[in-house]
């Protein structure tokens, strides 16, 4: 690929733009060699404005995504998008989120250009789990866990059972769920339907992959061992 195309798809500019950024010798090797647009070199090696270019195409972000803030590309308040380098939303292959977390919601969110990855991490033949801790309006009752383990729990509108689920009790009213699924709202609906109510929900965990120290709002990309964790323990 072309180097004038290469930038461009990253997000940096139409072609005429990332022309100009040629012309105006604003693009150089690692040694701050000025590049032509014909130029064939390492892509670890280009720099824009003195800075190596944004990760190539087969990208995979996480995000601690803060409250308050919509897993969407337009709404009228704060987007994830607005938490990532602006050129990220005009990046082609498109990045997106992989799956979503409510506004409400916090915790480990991820994002991809490869479409392939991104629906083999939500498909539910992957059982790919995700742990959630929760803090709740009441104190559990008790036999929350059995009942969301026991693969029978119907939610609301829904026309399938779920997925047996684990409950670990981390308090009166504190409680760590792990699910295979992600239908809308789940954590919430499942505790709704044992008659409680989610009055924060944090996702920690994504398969092997975990929030670690990242703080809100904060991103990082992930190299291939930390993806590949993502898949452990999936059928």
């Amino acid at each position: 690929m072309k180097l004038v195309k290469l930038i461009a798809n990253l997000g940096y500019g139409s072609r005429k733009d990332v022309t100009q950024l040629f012309r105006a010798g604003r693009i150089t090797d690692a040694d701050g060699e000025v590049l032509y647009a014909d130029d064939v070199v390492a892509y670890e090696t280009i720099r824009v404005d003195d800075e190596p270019l944004d990760p190539p195409p087969g990208l995979v972000l996480m995000m601690n995504k803060p409250l308050g803030v919509t897993c969407s590309r337009k709404d009228p308040g704060r987007v994830v998008y607005d938490l990532l380098p602006p050129r990220y939303s005009v990046r082609s292959p498109v990045l997106s989120s992989v799956g979503r977390l409510d506004r409400d919601t916090s915790g480990l969110l991820l994002f991809t250009d490869d479409g392939a990855l991104l629906h083999r991490i939500i498909s539910p033949k992957a059982q790919v789990a995700k742990v959630y801790e929760a803090t709740l309006a009441q104190d559990l009752r008790g036999d929350e866990g059995p009942l969301f383990a026991s693969g029978t729990l119907m939610l609301e509108t829904e026309q399938e059972p779920l997925a047996p689920a684990m409950l670990e009790v981390l308090g009166p009213r504190h409680a760590r769920l792990t699910v295979t699924e992600g239908r809308y709202h789940q954590v919430r609906r499942m505790f709704a339907a044992a008659g409680n109510h989610v009055e924060t929900l944090q996702r920690i965990s994504v398969g092997g992959l975990t929030l670690g120290e990242l703080p809100p709002g904060e991103w990082r990309a992930l190299d291939a061992d930390e993806v590949a964790l993502i898949f452990n323990g999936a059928a």
